[in-house]
Formats: structure tokens, sequence, C-alpha cells
């Protein structure tokens, strides 16, 4: 099993939902793969993922290391998250990206909480472009991490 950290601020709005819509775009490929916030629970509805609001509890990192650990890789949606992580002991060696960098391109996804579902909207467009273009290079680094025995890769 291959594990995926889908990293914000407080794991409710853009790790939510590039986390469900990354889910989908795998599935579509035929590929395996917190308490979401109201608005981003609506605006997923819009891509037709319905998720109810028990479907994902918030974690923190910070006390749970073991996930970073765990993970195969970790995506960060800004790079001061990707900063914070990085630093973390569990974190050494693993690649690292932003969503951005995953997807080829310079800049943070902001935090759209409190700012409606507009905002929202947006966040969710840019979230799916940035997993569009980068899944597949997500999909690369994850076979070379596998093939390199989990040793470290260049980010």
């Amino acid at each position: 099993m291959t594990n995926v950290l889908l990293v914000c601020h407080a794991n409710t709005c853009r790790s939510v939902m590039a986390h469900v819509l990354l889910e989908k775009m795998l599935v579509e490929r035929r590929r395996d793969g917190m308490i979401p916030s109201l608005d981003a629970r609506i605006v997923l509805r819009e891509d037709d993922i319905h998720l109810a609001e028990d479907a994902f509890a918030s974690t923190d990192l910070r006390r749970h290391r073991e996930i970073v650990a765990a993970a195969d890789l970790i995506v960060t949606m800004t790079a001061q998250q990707k900063a914070m992580i990085g630093a973390y002991e569990e974190a050494q060696g693993r690649p690292i990206l932003t969503l951005h960098e995953l997807a080829g391109e310079a800049g943070d996804v902001d935090d759209p909480f409190g700012q409606g579902e507009d905002r929202y909207r947006a966040t969710r467009d840019e979230i799916k472009r940035c997993l569009e273009l980068g899944v597949d290079r997500m999909l690369t680094l994850l076979d070379d991490w596998k093939l390199r025995g989990r040793k470290e890769i260049s980010r």
C-alpha cells in the first residue's frame, strides 16, 4: 500500500478537497488509492462528491508524527507547511512537495476558510487543476520511491 499525506493548516478544507479529488482521479486511472468544513462539502457536491460530516477527522501532525513516518509522499498546500513538515525527523528523506510543485508550478494554495462558497469553489478548482497536472508525476515519484526501497529521492 502507498500512503500520500495531504497537509493543510487545520486539515478541514484544502487537504479534504485534495484527498477526495485525488481519490476520484486515481479511481478513474484504475489505481487504488477531519471533519470537513461545510463550505468544502458544498462545493465538492458540485463535482458529485458527497461527504458526510464525519467522513474525516482533523489530525495534529505535531502530536502524531507516526503519520508523517508512514507517508510515502507528502503534499502540502503551502511552502510554509512544507518547511514545517520537512523539519520533522520523521519526514527526513521523504519526498515533500507543495501541490503547485507537484503540478510543475510555483505558488501556494491559500486557505479559503471563512471566505464563503465562491472562494471555496475557486480553491477547489485550483486544487483540481494542480492534481490533474500532477497526478501522473505523483505516480512516477511513488514508483521511484518504492523502487529505491524508500530511500531518499530528489524533491
